[in-house]
């Protein structure tokens, strides 16, 4: 007999049992089932990118500078193999024979297409890690390979060939500095590139030049589409319509590859007649930079030494990459930007404008130039011993000269004087060291101007306050004397020394400088284009807080990009240089290159296009050049400068050349810009009789 009680025990125990079932089912179902139902999707479905297709570049005139082409690689899905290993083996050696790849080779694990490996090394990690996936055996192979294999797939289940596209630079290492070269995802910037829809192992991203700098408007937006796969990961179909991936878009520059190509031979043949002329190799560095003043078009840039980036198109070589890195004249860096050195005399511009504006000088005022003068020591004014001669580059000086001719002849005792004061010819500390950081800043030294390529420097115009932290020392008025004439720690990128003369030669406005000119839909219509914009006036006074005034126009800067430019260059919202002075300021230019004793006369002097210019002969002592003993007191090797602008009366191009221990800037710069000018006028004539 069963008792009462324990029937209803067993019932409420049944019940109790009945009601958890109940309720775990509930939580299961209804209060955590979209939960489960998302991770069985998970299980079920996969996400799988498209990479979408990035846009080219193009040059000023449509030229193609970047292109895609299609590239093949084989790969193999491990889990697609047949079963038996004869037959297994059989594809391999054909794989083997056919592309290249070591049928065995053991090696590390590494990114894929990276040799070391053999075939049945990585198509075992394949199977060991993802089984269903396809791994890549062999990549870059060429078209005949591809389409024969191709052909024999049906006899070689699990073997696939599929085209990607990769880069393709035309003009190569013409045009590698502006254009950059692409690359895969940095390990550090992973998260970040996968959380824009990037995959790590698959997409590439810029390095350098245009393509980094542009990399969100080239690159576009991969699209996404959903696959249901079984239990094991193989695919069983496509699921939903997915997002398309949405193509890069195109762009084109400023540079006129024309121009670019004649620039390049020009600064290469004129550093290699230095080489031969010394008998050893006396400079690896230069670099040329043609803009149009009005505009701030780049219309030609170009650095040496360079690098091929074809070289990097598909996958960066690690014996290549290194050699680059290790090569001590930096061919990774656009020097054109991103290296700073001394000016010398083109620095010049920024001492006369500023002394003259300020009233320093009276522009028909002469001053003695003996072809040295002392200065006494402030400390020490008894002791000759302590007193310090500066000198003219003419050792017998110049004589009388006034403020055309100080720029004409380039006579450094003028600049001395008006830049740091002397006796009683000029009062007081002449222009000194903090109204001369003014001017600099006002043409466009001291800070990046924001061009649109990365790597910018910002180049060095010291102050009291900078050699006192820096150095732990006072400033003297030694120290304002070499820094009128470009000098001492004053430093320059070759893009500040051609803005500073370009601002000149356009009647006083800044201009950004850019290298593209329009953003290309695929189908070839604007997106937007880069108008011209002026940063700021220096002849309407356009300096001061408030930016909003200056950036009128300049819709398309970035708006922090915009305020840090100008807030690196801004020093005093009153400065207003008078046309007078630009006036003057422009015919001392003429002077240099048409006077008989001008210091570009005749190097530089174009045929029948009237222009202005300046040459820059700049001093410098660095790490090079110190282990190559060449650091002599009072004959240190020199850098070689010439900027000029053309025509005269109004500028359309403004070019500066650059070559590192190149000596007189004259004689080694001067014919570079000279034969830029004169092609810049050809190719336009050329152009208008089509």
């Amino acid at each position: 007999m069963i008792h009462a009680w324990r029937l209803r025990a067993t019932i409420a125990a049944m019940g109790l049992l009945l009601a958890v079932f109940i309720g775990r089912l509930f939580s299961l179902q209804i209060l955590q089932g979209e939960l489960y139902s998302n991770l069985a999707d998970d299980n079920r479905f996969d996400r799988v990118s498209l990479p979408a297709p990035r846009g080219v570049i193009y040059d000023s005139n449509g030229s193609l500078l970047v292109r895609n082409l299609p590239a093949f690689n084989i790969y193999v899905t491990p889990a697609l193999l047949p079963d038996s290993e004869a037959e297994i083996e059989a594809i391999y050696i054909k794989l083997a024979d056919l592309t290249g790849v070591p049928l065995d080779q053991p090696g590390p694990p590494a990114a894929p297409c990276v040799g070391g490996r053999g075939i049945r090394q990585l198509v075992e990690e394949g199977a060991t890690n993802r089984p269903f996936d396809a791994w890549p055996v062999a990549c870059d192979i060429d078209e005949t390979t591809a389409r024969v294999l191709r052909q024999q797939q049906i006899d070689m289940p699990g073997v696939s060939v599929e085209a990607v596209p990769v880069r393709e630079y035309p003009t190569g290492n013409l045009t590698s500095a502006v254009i950059g070269y692409l690359g895969p995802i940095p390990a550090a910037q992973v998260d970040f590139w996968e959380s824009l829809g990037f995959l790590a192992d698959r997409d590439k991203v810029g390095y350098g030049g245009v393509e980094l700098n542009y990399q969100d408007i080239l690159a576009g937006q991969n699209g996404l589409k959903l696959v249901e796969k079984d239990v094991a990961g193989s695919l069983l179909a496509e699921v939903g319509p997915g997002n398309s991936a949405v193509p890069g878009n195109n762009l084109k520059l400023t540079i006129d590859t024309r121009l670019q190509a004649i620039t390049a031979s020009a600064l290469e043949n004129r550093m290699e007649f230095l080489n031969r002329f010394a008998g050893e190799v006396r400079t690896t560095i230069g670099s040329v930079i043609a803009m149009n003043p009005q505009t701030g078009e780049i219309l030609a840039m170009v650095s040496i030494p360079s690098y091929e980036n074809n070289r990097l198109a598909r996958f960066i070589p690690q014996y290549y990459f290194r050699q680059l890195s290790e090569d001590a004249s930096r061919p990774l860096i656009n020097h054109a930007i991103s290296s700073e050195f001394p000016p010398g005399s083109s620095f010049k511009m920024v001492t006369a404008v500023g002394a003259l504006n300020e009233g320093v000088i009276d522009p028909k005022q002469t001053l003695f130039d003996p072809g040295q003068i002392t200065i006494q020591n402030a400390y020490f004014p008894n002791d000759p011993g302590q007193a310090k001669e500066f000198v003219c580059w003419k050792e017998d000086g110049h004589g009388q000269v006034d403020f055309i001719h100080g720029i004409a002849w380039s006579c450094n005792v003028y600049f001395y004087k008006i830049g740091g004061g002397f006796e009683d010819e000029v009062s007081g500390k002449g222009l000194g060291i903090d109204d001369l950081g003014v001017y600099a800043r006002a043409l466009g030294y001291g800070a990046p101007l924001g061009i649109d390529l990365p790597g910018e420097e910002d180049g060095l115009i010291p102050t009291e306050e900078w050699k006192r932290l820096n150095l732990g020392e006072s400033w003297s008025t030694g120290d304002t004397y070499i820094s009128a004439v470009g000098q001492g720690f004053v430093r320059g990128t070759p893009l500040q020394v051609l803005t500073s003369v370009s601002t000149i030669a356009n009647g006083g406005r800044v201009m950004w400088p850019h290298v593209v000119q329009e953003v290309l839909d695929g189908e070839g219509n604007v997106v937007h284009r880069y108008e011209p914009c002026v940063l700021w006036d220096i002849a309407d006074g356009i300096l001061m807080e408030d930016t909003s005034e200056i950036a009128a126009g300049c819709d398309s800067l970035d708006p922090e990009l915009r305020e840090n430019i100008i807030a690196g260059h801004t020093v005093s919202p009153d400065i207003t240089v008078a046309p007078g002075v630009l006036e003057l300021a422009r015919e001392g230019m003429r002077l240099v290159v048409e006077d008989e004793e001008g210091t570009a006369n005749p190097y530089a002097l174009l045929d029948g296009i009237s222009s202005g210019g300046k040459t820059g002969t700049g001093e410098f002592c660095d790490e090079t050049a110190f282990s190559r003993n060449l650091c002599v007191p009072g004959n240190w090797p020199t850098h070689s400068w010439y900027t000029a602008f053309a025509p005269y009366e109004n500028p359309e191009i403004a070019v500066v050349a650059f070559v590192y221990n190149g000596g007189e800037g004259a004689v080694t710069a001067g014919p570079i810009v000279k034969q830029v000018i004169e092609a810049y006028f050809e190719l336009k004539a050329i152009d208008a009789a089509r």
